[in-house]
């Protein structure tokens, strides 16, 4: 079996035939929840629809081509009318927000937190979301991605308040809006002065057109401005204001689909477009980008490690850790090298089981009538030895403790920034605010383990700890994927460096 028989059946849609699916199981989610009044049927069709979405999405990955220019799939190309185009970038990234999304969709139904009364909505918009990222990673232009984000955007809004329950979730979406709304007037705005500047919107075409067009005030405001409007999407440092009051505000599930899928697909986009347009250019100084982009790094992993020591809820501790992990893949941005980007895919899908398996257990507690506070953690190593230990092995792993993924994932992108063929890079002092910044983590990452494995839990809460079984499943694959994927990278990592040659040399 090859991807032939997909672009036998389905001709030029092929190119968005994982994206396809996902469309059709949001519309037919909510019919499924009026017939059958059941969070548990809900749930089981939505991993269906992901699941059969990932396999075609792996088959196409699989049998992957490139030709000159364009990119075939059992000899046919795999564009959908010029305004996507399916390449490895693209496929490995839809991986990434399709086991996102399974995660997330796999712990909704059993979450306490989680709305009952609108479960069918709740499904429909987590699946309209993880497809408008797909669409983002496949878009070839700058109106594509502007609309595959606004569509992520405008669910992940609904998704925050659908946590009707409790007051901090109406708090967190209003800032949600608010702050989206500042983005996106920020981003077309940017937009608009690209165009007018290089006149073209094509992103095989920026790159061609500034080398041809060098820089003018309007295409220094349009940058800037897009910067700053994508910049609220990863949570970068100054734009992060609104991350740590929607995470903890909203349903933990939710709290862990966009810290580690919205995030994943803001950091997409810069890929796709600043990197994309700036890499290898050297008959136009492009210096003063890359610094601008150091400089961001810098103060994002700076501000979220300082801030998180300072907290605690244990959410919002995660929430400042992922703006401080933002910075970490944003050296990748700044450095402009195929190994940085490969660095930089690999730290995204380990943060996705490290970061996401803490998310993960904080709403098993949650359902299990642990509070928020790091100090309501204290003694659950007594309490629940497993949920204890793989709370350990997620935080070590974000701190960068070997032999774990994160400490992997590390290794590769700061040696993006400290060698550059060979040679000691330019880079180096980056390298070192980032190996810096990992040791301050260490810090509040280990307030977290003394908690549980050395204060005694409070009076009345000695008891042993239950939580549904779906959150151990889900957790337990995270924690065997942060082991395995610290041990043994290259299946990964390959798929990442092929996918980073792919996005620099296509465009």
């Amino acid at each position: 079996m090859d991807a032939s028989i997909f672009t036998n059946i389905f001709g030029y849609y092929t190119a968005i035939l994982p994206m396809i699916i996902m469309i059709i199981g949001a519309m037919v989610m909510p019919a499924v929840y009026m017939l059958t009044k059941k969070r548990a049927a809900v749930t089981a069709v939505s991993l269906v629809v992901v699941v059969v979405s990932a396999v075609i999405n792996l088959i196409m990955l699989h049998y992957i081509g490139t030709m000159g220019d364009y990119i075939y799939l059992g000899g046919t190309s795999a564009t959908f009318s010029g305004l996507f185009v399916y390449t490895s970038f693209a496929g490995l990234m839809i991986m990434l927000f399709q086991i996102v999304a399974f995660f997330a969709i796999l712990v909704s139904g059993s979450s306490r937190e989680v709305t009952k009364l609108h479960f069918g909505a709740y499904g429909a918009l987590m699946l309209i979301a993880t497809t408008g990222m797909m669409f983002v990673v496949a878009a070839s232009d700058l109106i594509g991605i502007f609309v595959g984000v606004e569509a992520v955007s405008i669910s992940s809004y609904a998704l925050v308040t659908l946590k009707r329950a409790d007051p901090r979730a109406a708090e967190a979406g209003v800032k949600y809006v608010i702050i989206g709304g500042l983005s996106t007037a920020l981003t077309i705005y940017g937009i608009s002065m690209v165009y007018g500047s290089l006149g073209t919107i094509a992103l095989d075409g920026l790159q061609v057109a500034f080398v041809a067009k060098g820089w003018t005030w309007g295409l220094v405001i349009g940058i800037i401005t897009m910067i700053a409007g994508y910049g609220f999407k990863i949570a970068a440092a100054p734009f992060h204001m609104w991350a740590p009051d929607v995470y903890e505000g909203a349903a933990t599930p939710v709290s862990m689909f966009l810290a580690t899928g919205s995030k994943k697909m803001g950091l997409a986009v810069f890929f796709k477009v600043f990197l994309v347009m700036f890499i290898g250019v050297t008959a136009v100084k492009v210096e003063p980008v890359q610094y601008l982009f150091a400089i961001i790094a810098a103060v994002s992993m700076t501000v979220g490690n300082v801030v998180a020591i300072a907290q605690n809820n244990i959410k919002r501790m995660l929430a400042y850790s992922s703006i401080a992990q933002a910075g970490y893949i944003l050296i990748a941005m700044a450095v402009m090298t195929p190994y940085a980007l490969t660095g930089g895919l690999f730290h995204m899908f380990t943060h996705v089981f490290m970061k996401g398996g803490a998310f993960l257990i904080v709403g098993a507690l949650i359902c299990a009538g642990v509070g928020e506070k790091i100090s309501d953690y204290n003694g659950l190593a007594r309490r629940s030895p497993l949920m204890a230990f793989a709370m350990m092995l997620f935080l070590f792993s974000l701190a960068g403790v070997p032999p774990l993924a994160g400490f992997t994932s590390k290794f590769v992108l700061f040696s993006g920034a400290i060698y550059d063929g060979g040679a000691v890079s330019t880079w180096v002092w980056l390298a070192f605010i980032a190996i810096l910044n990992s040791a301050i983590s260490l810090y509040y990452y280990v307030r977290v383990i003394k908690a549980m494995y050395i204060e005694k839990p409070a009076k009345g809460t000695e008891g042993k700890l239950s939580y549904p079984k779906v959150f151990a499943i889900a957790i337990a694959l995270c924690a065997i994927a942060v082991v395995v994927l610290g041990i043994y990278p290259n299946f990964l990592l390959e798929p990442c460096a092929t996918a980073a040659k792919d996005l620099l040399g296509v465009f």
